[in-house]
């Protein structure tokens, strides 16, 4: 399991969002591309990039920033936020990100995710945003009236390789990972990889998703924990590594 640090951006800056709320948002850096180092010199093996202003415009707004962040580490780079079209999608792939993310498009239009896999293979992946059972949208705005099961199920059918589920009500909380949401998640996310995010608050819940000795749980993303020094990125990608 890896561990991946994100960065959300607002404006240019580091933020973090409450519950994905944009009125509640936290801003810890002006630099992006100096966060990103720092994750990378931690020991990060790759990094999570979100354009919250993308997500809720529906377009890519801080491709450039992204575009930046690709140059300055080594390590790959996910990213997503408001790209909800062919050429989005295109755009940052040629901005040096590795593994692009899909949200809102992916629900409303799971041939669009077709075209993608058979174009881009693994380098696409969905995020699946979860309000308990129900999948939400458009920058975490509205229902999606879908079911997270249901969906899951439909982007394996798709091909998609990666899914990353997030817990809406524990990000940004520092409430800790619920485990038998994750356990629930592990159970119909199909073979393909998991990367968990919402509410990671300390070096418990990184022992807590590695007990669970589950192959298929490829990484958990932490946000809040590393900015405010709950978690220590560098300690608990150590602790990682001695246990194989």
């Amino acid at each position: 399991m890896k561990i991946i640090p994100a960065i959300d951006i607002i404006g240019g800056k580091v933020v973090r969002l409450f519950q994905g709320k944009y009125d509640k948002k936290t801003h810890y850096s002006d630099d992006p591309v100096k966060v990103a180092k720092k994750w990378e010199q931690q020991g990060a093996e790759w990094i999570h990039v979100v354009d919250l202003d993308g997500a809720r415009a529906g377009a890519p707004k801080n491709a450039d920033i992204i575009g930046d962040i690709c140059k300055a580490v080594k390590v790959p780079v996910q990213s997503g936020g408001g790209l909800r079209n062919l050429d989005s999608v295109r755009r940052m792939i040629d901005k040096g990100v590795m593994r692009v993310i899909i949200g809102t498009r992916a629900y409303k239009d799971p041939d669009f995710i077709k075209k993608l896999v058979k174009e881009f293979g693994n380098k696409i992946a969905v995020s699946i945003d979860a309000m308990g059972k129900v999948v939400v949208s458009d920058g975490w705005k509205y229902s999606a009236m879908l079911w997270v099961d249901e969906t899951a199920a439909e982007m394996v059918e798709c091909g998609v390789s990666t899914l990353i589920f997030t817990n809406v009500m524990r990000d940004g909380t520092l409430m800790g990972i619920e485990k038998e949401w994750v356990k629930k998640i592990l159970d119909i996310a199909g073979n393909s990889k998991i990367i968990i995010a919402g509410g990671v608050s300390t070096f418990d819940d990184i022992k807590m998703l590695a007990g669970l000795n589950e192959e298929k749980l490829y990484g958990v993303i932490v946000g809040k924990a590393v900015y405010e020094g709950t978690l220590d990125l560098l300690e608990a990608i150590k602790y990682l590594k001695t246990i194989g």
